[in-house]
C-alpha cells in the first residue's frame, strides 16, 4: 500500500462571503470522518456554471451556499481513509458531484442522479469541500474508481463528458442524423459521443468559426455558422423538408431553444442540455410540438455509475479524445487570470493545477 506524506496545511480557493471572486488562502488539511476519504486533487476543470459561482449572481444563490470551495470537475488520488472505508490508498478517482441521499424516492428507484435531497460537491450544498484545493474530503460512495490508467486531466473531464453521454444515450442516436446546437465543451463532447454511439451524420452549429473547426475534430460531419446561415432553411434542405432526426441543444440560449422544435422531424427526439436563463416560448405549439409526437429529454448530471463506466471505456478505446477540449492550463494561484480568460470568450476548457 502506498504511503503519502500529507502536510498540515494546504492552499485552496474559498468563497468566504457572498460576492464576486474567491479568496486564495492557506487552510488546514481536513481529516476524513466516518465513510469519508481524503484525496489529493491532481487536476480540476472550470465549468460554465462556475461563472455564476464566481460572479455570485442570482443563479449562484440558487445552486450554492456560502462558504464553499469550488471545483466540481476534478481528479484525485486517495491518500487517507476515515473509519468504515475500504477503498485502497493510492486509488485514482473521479468525483460524482451529485451527492445523493440514498433514501428519497428517486434514490430508492435507482435515480440518485436526480435525488430530491441532493448535495453538490463544489457548490456548498451539504459540503464545503470542492476540487479547487490541494486536498479534499469526499464520502467514499461518491467516488468513481478508475479501472484504467487515464491521466488526471482525462479523469477530471469525465464529469462533463458524462453529461453529454447521458443525453446522447437517451436520444438513441444510432443510425440517426443528429443536430448539436452549440459547440462549447459539452456540445463538442456531445458530437463526439454521437459519432461513437453510431450516429449517421452529426451536424454542429455555432456562431464562431474557430469552434466549428474544433467541432470537425470532434466528429462533426457538417458544420453551420448560424450567424450567417438560416438554420431552419439549412436543415430542411439537408433533410428534404422532413426535419432532423435528433437534436441536442447545448447553447442554453432561450430564443434558440424556442426555435429548435421547428427543426425536428415528426417522431423525432430533442434533448435540452444548455441552461436557459429566460422563459421558453414556442410560437407554433400544435405544429412544432403536439402534432409532431416528439420525445423531449432532459438530464441532470450522469447515471450513477453507469455513465462513468461507459465514458471511461470510450476514452480508453480512443473513440473520444476528451483532452482536445482543453484550451488553457493555469496554476491555481493564477485563478483570476483563468477566470478572466474564461470571461473573454476565448477559452474552451480551462484546467487548474492545485499544486501550483
Amino acid at each position: 500500500m502506498a504511503e503519502y506524506n500529507i502536510p498540515k496545511t494546504m492552499k485552496a480557493l474559498v468563497k468566504q462571503t457572498e460576492g464576486p471572486s474567491y479568496s486564495y488562502v492557506e487552510i488546514p488539511v481536513p481529516e476524513p470522518k466516518d465513510g469519508e476519504v481524503l484525496i489529493k486533487v491532481d487536476a480540476v476543470a472550470i465549468c460554465g456554471s462556475d461563472i455564476a459561482l464566481y460572479k455570485w449572481d442570482n443563479v449562484a444563490r440558487v445552486i450554492a451556499t456560502v462558504p464553499f470551495i469550488p471545483g466540481h470537475e476534478c481528479a484525485g488520488t486517495v491518500v487517507k481513509r476515515g473509519p468504515n472505508t475500504d477503498i485502497p490508498i493510492g486509488t485514482k478517482v473521479g468525483v460524482e458531484n451529485h451527492f445523493f441521499c440514498g433514501e428519497c424516492y428517486q434514490c430508492l428507484h435507482e435515480d440518485g442522479a436526480i435525488c430530491i435531497n441532493m448535495g453538490q460537491y463544489g457548490h456548498g450544498k451539504k459540503t464545503e469541500h470542492g476540487g479547487c484545493s490541494e486536498y479534499s474530503i469526499v464520502p467514499e460512495r461518491y467516488l468513481y474508481r478508475l479501472k484504467s490508467d487515464l491521466d488526471p486531466e482525462q479523469i477530471a473531464l469525465l464529469e462533463p463528458l458524462g453529461v453529454a453521454h447521458n443525453m446522447i444515450e437517451r436520444l438513441n442516436v444510432e443510425g440517426q442524423d443528429v443536430l448539436v446546437i452549440g459547440s462549447g465543451p459539452v456540445g463538442l463532447m456531445a458530437q463526439a459521443v454521437s459519432k461513437a454511439l453510431g450516429a449517421k451524420r452529426v451536424v454542429a452549429t455555432d456562431v464562431e468559426d474557430a469552434k466549428l473547426e474544433l467541432a470537425r475534430k470532434f466528429g462533426a460531419d457538417i458544420t453551420v455558422n448560424v450567424k450567417n446561415t438560416d438554420l431552419k432553411e439549412f436543415v430542411m434542405k439537408l433533410t428534404n423538408s422532413v426535419g432532423i432526426d435528433r437534436i441536442c441543444e447545448c447553447s442554453g440560449v432561450s430564443a434558440v431553444v424556442n426555435s429548435s422544435f421547428s427543426l425536428l422531424r415528426k417522431g423525432g427526439h430533442i434533448g435540452l442540455v444548455g441552461l436557459p436563463k429566460q422563459p421558453l416560448h414556442v410560437e407554433n405549439v400544435l405544429q412544432d410540438i403536439v402534432f409532431k409526437a416528439l420525445t423531449l429529454k432532459t438530464v441532470h448530471g450522469r447515471l450513477i455509475f453507469h455513465t462513468w463506466e461507459e465514458i471511461e471505456k470510450l476514452v480508453v478505446e480512443g473513440k473520444i479524445d476528451v483532452k482536445a477540449v482543453i484550451s488553457h492550463r493555469f496554476p491555481m494561484s493564477k485563478f483570476e487570470d483563468a477566470f478572466q480568460t474564461l470571461f473573454s470568450g476565448q477559452a474552451c476548457k480551462i484546467l487548474l493545477d492545485p499544486s501550483k
